[in-house]
Parts: C-alpha cells; structure tokens; sequence
C-alpha cells in the first residue's frame, strides 16, 4: 500500500497500517534526530509517528505523507529545544541563529567514526538549527528546494536562500575546526559521497550507537 493510504487507514484505528509506516520511514526520523538530539531520540521518534495522528487534519495531500512527516519531526524537534532551553532560563530562542551546540553542547556520540565523519557531524551541530535541517533532508534524505518548501512551509525562494547559506557556514565551519587543511580538502571534495555514506549507518543501528 501506498503512504497515503496507510496513513489514512492508520487514522481510522488500523493499527497495523500505523506499525507499517512505522517501519518504513523510522530511519529516517531516526536520521533526523541523530545529530540533533540523540539523547532522547526514542521518545522523540515515538512522539513525532503519534504527532502525525493528532494533526492529520492538517496534511493536505496524504500522497505526500513523507514531507507532512519530516515537518511534524521538525516541530517536535524545536518543542523539545525549546524545553530545554527554557530549563537553561534562557532567552526565546530563535533557530535561525541558534544552534544545536549552543543548547546543547556535547560531544558527538561516535567518537569511533572516521575522523572525517566526526568532522562532518560536528561542523552540521555548530550551524543554525533550521540550516542544520535544511542540510541534512537536503544530504541525508535527497530532498530537493520544491519538497523542502512543503516540509518547512515556506517558499521555495526561501529554502533556495538556505540551502546557500547553510552550504557556506556548513563549509566555514568544516575550515574552522578541521586540525588541517588537508582534512578540509578531503572532506568538501567528497561531501555527497560521505552523506551517502553517513546516510547508511545513522539509521535503525546508528541511532542507538
């Protein structure tokens, strides 16, 4: 069956369909919280499926179930940075300017990765928290500027202007903590073929690494 159609026989009570789109797109929420807020990725994961039940009302086309997803991950994810910001009595936090490390600064939880793996993952953690999403469905899941657009709910234009800027803080970062320029080199010259890569193992296994 198609997503769409699981979907909706999942919001009638067909709990079968819900397990189903379940298997079928956990690693990719788990992808999506990984680098993010690995932590406490379970419980995100779990309220992200059920999230989509609750508002599915408002998904406008069930045929583009995996977007209205990736959407509902991304204000869990802000809700629970929010949370924890707020724990830290910090200001309103804005995640155009706001980054994952700046909330939560700890270290990458595969320290095992080949060093340019680690680069990559850290240098993604240091940028704007909605850059950093941006980046990763572009990357990770292959998401182009049309589909981002209905995942994020803005114009394409803008999704376009980020992906840009997040490529160059993405980059300025990479130069920033890399230990040499030869790190940096091997590292832009074969980003989409260390996405691939990364896109393998952050999955079911890696999310519990």
């Amino acid at each position: 069956m198609l997503d769409g159609e699981l979907f909706e026989a999942w919001c009638r009570g067909d709990r079968r369909a819900g397990a189903q789109l379940f298997e079928r797109h956990y690693d990719a929420v788990a992808r999506f919280f990984h680098n993010k807020a690995a932590a406490d990725a379970d419980d995100l994961i779990q309220r992200t499926f059920l999230r989509c039940v609750e508002t599915s009302a408002r998904i406008r086309n069930p045929g583009s179930f995996r977007f209205f997803l990736f959407g509902v991950a991304r204000n869990v994810l802000l809700e629970y940075l929010d949370e924890k910001g707020r724990r830290q009595k910090r200001e309103v936090l804005n995640f155009m300017t706001t980054s994952v490390e700046d909330v939560s600064p700890t270290p990458s939880t595969a320290l095992d990765r080949a060093r340019e793996e680690r680069l990559i993952l850290g240098a993604l953690r240091r940028i704007p928290l909605e850059l950093q999403i941006v980046l990763e469905l572009y990357y990770w899941e292959e998401l182009r500027a049309r589909e981002l657009a209905e995942v994020l709910d803005v114009p394409e234009g803008t999704v376009r202007t980020r992906i840009r800027r997040a490529k160059q803080l993405f980059e300025e970062e990479i130069a920033r903590i890399a230990a040499s320029p030869e790190l940096v080199r091997s590292t832009l010259c074969d980003l989409e073929g260390w996405a691939r890569r990364l896109r393998g193992e952050l999955g079911r296994d890696g999310i519990r690494n």
